[in-house]
């Protein structure tokens, strides 16, 4: 079954380095900080983690805008956390095979995989083409063409700047306080 979703992939920049300075036991415990944050800030921007991929993942959003939200989110947290280390992310939106009923093969899942390898520092990029609608606080500024693998020509990509200014989308607050017949 094809659907359309917004693949995001993320990775820790200087993971391999930071091992080899400062050991297994520190990296794994930056990794061990860096998915707890991934899973919090997932949880609260309603994305899913489809899968670890050592120090980074892959997620999957049924729409566009919680997607950005929550990469931009997390990167703000994640540089708390997570430094020395980085960031990095490639985001793409499209329509995806559901294969076997948990993974997702096709053009954007590629896409979204390349941009976060093409990505470096706190780099967030998207194809201009694909960017639909951005949240509050977020704007993008040209990255230029890109070439990557298994996708012919140049691609026209933007980074995403930014914080996303998040007015709640189901504030039930007021629900608690009112009486059912007043």
């Amino acid at each position: 079954m094809r659907v359309p979703r917004t693949f995001v992939f993320l990775d820790l920049s200087g993971f391999t380095n930071y091992t080899a300075a400062y050991g297994d036991d520190a990296a794994g415990k930056v990794l061990s900080t860096f998915r707890t944050v991934v899973r919090e800030v997932a949880s609260e921007r309603g994305v899913r983690i489809a899968k670890w991929l050592g120090d980074g993942c892959m997620i999957v959003a049924v729409d566009q805008f919680g997607a950005i939200e929550f990469v931009m989110d997390l990167e703000r947290r994640a540089a708390r956390v997570c430094a020395p280390l980085t960031l990095r992310a490639g985001i793409a939106t499209g329509h995806a095979l559901l294969f076997e009923g948990d993974d997702y093969i096709g053009s954007a899942v590629n896409m979204a995989s390349r941009l976060c390898d093409h990505a470096t520092g706190y780099d967030v990029l998207i194809p201009a083409s694909h960017v639909e609608r951005l949240p509050e606080g977020i704007s993008t500024e040209p990255f230029g063409d890109v070439h990557l693998p298994g996708f012919p020509g140049a691609i026209d990509v933007v980074r995403l700047t930014g914080t996303p200014v998040r007015a709640d989308r189901n504030d039930t607050g007021e629900l608690w306080t009112r009486t059912p017949f007043g």
